[in-house]
């Protein structure tokens, strides 16, 4: 199901929007006369960051300051039009919340729209805004970007500024962007990564083929399908096995990390205020309330091996092409056992890898099963950003000039 009548998007923009704060924008350039919507987790001066929970929202004050993310857009001339609805706490891949409701799915309203940036991707895939600003831990643009239809960026480590953004996983947490055509992606991505210099044309592809062994039959064959039509404008991709030892096991480093952090950035808030959780992010912050020390440790060495075989394997003018998610988007209302013991691991072993090497990674929407998206992505060498949206630019660009259709 497309959003397309004017009661289609009214439903979609009440489902994805938490704040309809209207800021104009505060220069010109190349996003004028552009709309976007911002992520809760962004502060804007004069408005209130939820953060998807609304005892956050009851024990937070107004921002003094906008974040530097929101405000390089509004200087390129564009005018932010709202707030979107995130995962509770930003901690959860569905964008099933439990105090909100769960924002549009555009393309199956019977279906989740991936989280934590759900709104954001939902507010952009029905028609709602031209662009959005997400933010991506460990897949919260990929993961919405991949069940809508998106391109969807999670760009190297700290190169865009998240000042006046709330810190949840520091060493794993990014600002993040969707549109709807990569030309419009491209010229969001300019604005927020700024200059790259020196930029090598990267002319080297790998595929990750651990990353495909584990998808079903189907998804595969159409992964593949899209991996030959990449291979045809951009060369011949080398197969390579990213992970000796198993994706799993650099998932499981990714999520003892990634719950380390975000204990140490919010437990001290959760144990004063006791706020209630939905079903899944309850247990999660539950484990990372009791981690043990010393598994945290073993991770953080495992991370520094992890990080060095990644930054061998893509020197600058290499990328490496895998699945952005393992599946289409679940349906609504999934069991709890199954989103959490299934289908999350399975996502967070393809989604582990650029956050551990804090390494750029593009959603390109090039694959469809069924009527329904899955993204393929693009992941760069570290600082390779406007390289990778080269990439990216081409290989679509191609596509449609040869009438071959993005999903």
């Amino acid at each position: 199901m497309q959003v397309g009548s004017s009661e289609e998007k009214e439903a979609a923009k009440a489902a994805a929007t938490v704040d309809h704060i209207f800021v104009e924008s505060t220069g010109s350039g190349p996003l004028s006369g552009l709309t976007f919507a911002v992520k809760d987790v962004f502060h804007v001066k004069g408005g209130v960051t939820g953060f998807g929970h609304p005892d956050w929202l009851r024990t937070h004050g107004a921002e003094a300051v906008t974040a530097v993310a929101v405000q390089q857009l509004l200087d390129a001339g564009a005018t932010m039009v709202g707030k979107t609805v995130t995962d509770e706490l930003a901690y959860s891949l569905t964008g099933e919340n439990y105090h909100y409701g769960t924002p549009i799915n555009p393309r199956d309203a019977t279906r989740i729209p991936g989280g934590s940036s759900s709104g954001s991707a939902s507010a952009v895939g029905g028609g709602l805004v031209d662009f959005a600003l997400g933010s991506d831990c460990g897949g919260s643009v990929r993961i919405p970007a991949s069940y809508c239809g998106l391109f969807g960026m999670r760009p190297t480590h700290g190169r865009i500024s998240l000042e006046g953004a709330i810190p949840f996983a520091p060493s794993f947490d990014c600002a993040g962007w969707f549109a709807r055509d990569i030309g419009l992606f491209d010229r969001v991505g300019r604005i927020l990564l700024g200059k790259e210099a020196p930029k090598q044309e990267i002319r080297t592809l790998l595929l990750a083929t651990d990353a495909l062994a584990d998808l079903a039959p189907e998804v595969q064959e159409a992964l593949l399908g899209a991996v030959a039509l990449v291979e045809t404008v951009a060369g011949p991709a080398k197969r390579v096995t990213l992970a000796e030892n198993g994706l799993d096991r650099w998932s499981e480093t990714f999520r003892t990390l990634q719950a380390a952090e975000i204990w140490g950035s919010l437990g001290e808030w959760i144990e004063k205020v006791r706020p209630m959780f939905g079903p899944g992010i309850r247990e999660r912050f539950t484990s990372a309330a009791t981690l043990d020390p010393t598994a945290v440790d073993a991770a953080r060495k495992q991370r520094v091996n992890i990080t060095e075989r990644l930054w061998t394997l893509l020197p600058v003018g290499t990328a490496l092409i895998l699945p952005t998610a393992p599946r289409s988007a679940p349906y609504l209302a999934s069991k709890n056992e199954e989103l959490e013991t299934i289908y999350r691991h399975q996502a967070m072993n393809l989604l582990c890898v650029a956050g551990l090497g804090g390494l750029p990674q593009i959603s390109l929407p090039m694959v469809e099963l069924n009527g329904l998206p899955i993204g393929l992505s693009l992941i760069g060498g570290r600082g390779t950003d406007l390289a990778l949206l080269d990439l990216a630019k081409k290989i679509c660009g191609e596509h449609s000039r040869d009438g071959l259709e993005i999903a």
